[in-house]
């Protein structure tokens, strides 16, 4: 071996070493910290403080580490760092490889115990009976609008939601043969097949379209039958063994989709927070400009409005809002009251760190 190479080698020995001996510096700081919370009785997870480490290492980020895997890296050690203060169970909608799995593991990285659930009431429940600590939603995509089944779990839960990650979507078709050619059918979840629908028409006019529970059952169908193609990801190509016809097969490249992070308490204030409401208001003239008229005068911005028939009534609606700030603002606050004079009921779903889109896909 060339001597200038091993020096070099010998050299990244050295800094692993010294990057080890940090890592556990870290993690006896942690212990002390669990144990003072444990001691006040709060949060172990608190999304804000993940959130302001994410954001101020990567502005004072000099490089050539790219700034992508900064966050990587350190939502992995915090992951960690997590375990050992208390094992964390997370539910998700199964199954594994699937959209919803990557932004469980983008938010609470590898060391978390994720736990795959049937359907998006199975989540809620696994939360609020205590036998996962937290539990992530789809709510909705850029491309194709809200998750209605979240939307409508929230009129009877107490749950909160206490964090939000944005994921960028791309969809692969895949198949056994990886030829377009041999593709007699596409299967893949509702969702997945509307944002590709363009392409679809345009590459297999005349192949039908099939929709099954998940991108991941898709693909393993395509595995099981070389007839059949999958709209999935690239990572349930490499679970199932099967190749890739296209990928980035998505209609709209700027195709995102934004999951909840469900629990039983708002976390602290972050300073950069978006807040989400529900209500029903009283079916009168002028209620539409009294309901938004309490956030425009106090100049609160209002992120996303929503609205879903009341299953109980016929012709009354729910309404779903998110705004950005937290419910202990001042301004936030009072808006909120004011708008309660106007509903029927309203109920305040959380106040949650605003994902920013540049941090989860890791600045540049």
């Amino acid at each position: 071996m060339p001597k200038d190479l091993k020096n070099l080698r010998d050299q990244i020995d050295s800094i692993d070493d010294q990057i080890l001996d940090l890592l556990n510096r870290r993690a006896r700081v942690v212990l002390d910290v669990g144990r003072a919370k444990s001691g006040e009785s709060r949060e172990f997870y608190v999304p804000s403080r993940e959130q302001a480490i994410y954001e101020r290492l990567i502005g004072a980020n000099p490089g050539p580490f790219p700034n992508s895997a900064v966050r990587k890296v350190f939502r992995e050690i915090i992951s960690a760092s997590l375990s050992l203060e208390l094992p964390m169970k997370v539910a998700f909608l199964a199954p594994q490889t699937t959209f919803l799995h990557v932004a469980a593991m983008r938010q609470f990285g590898l060391s978390a115990q994720l736990v795959p659930m049937k359907s998006i009431p199975a989540v809620f429940e696994e939360v609020d009976r205590g036998r996962a600590h937290y539990g992530v939603v789809p709510v909705e995509n850029s491309t194709e609008g809200v998750v209605n089944h979240t939307l409508d779990m929230f009129i009877s839960s107490d749950l909160q939601v206490i964090a939000e990650v944005l994921l960028e979507i791309s969809h692969d078709l895949l198949s056994r043969s990886g030829r377009l050619e041999q593709v007699g059918k596409v299967v893949s979840h509702p969702q997945a097949l509307a944002q590709c629908r363009r392409w679809l028409e345009e590459n297999l006019p005349d192949v039908p379209l099939v929709d099954v529970a998940s991108t991941a059952a898709a693909a393993q169908m395509a595995a099981e039958d070389e007839t059949v193609a999958a709209v999935a990801s690239h990572a349930a190509a490499d679970q199932y063994g099967i190749q890739v016809v296209k990928g980035k097969i998505e209609d709209n490249p700027n195709n995102y989709t934004r999951f909840l992070v469900i629990g039983k308490k708002t976390p602290e204030k972050s300073g950069h927070d978006k807040t989400s409401l529900m209500f029903s208001v009283k079916d009168e003239p002028g209620i539409l400009y009294r309901m938004l008229e309490p956030f425009s005068k106090r100049q609160i911005n209002l992120a996303k409005i929503e609205s879903r028939p009341m299953k109980q009534k016929a012709w009354e609606y729910i309404f779903f809002l998110d705004l950005e700030g937290h419910v202990t603002d001042a301004p936030v606050a009072d808006a909120i009251e004011e708008l309660r004079n106007c509903c029927h009921f309203l109920k305040v779903l959380g106040s949650y760190p605003l994902a920013n889109r540049n941090t989860e896909e890791g600045g540049s």
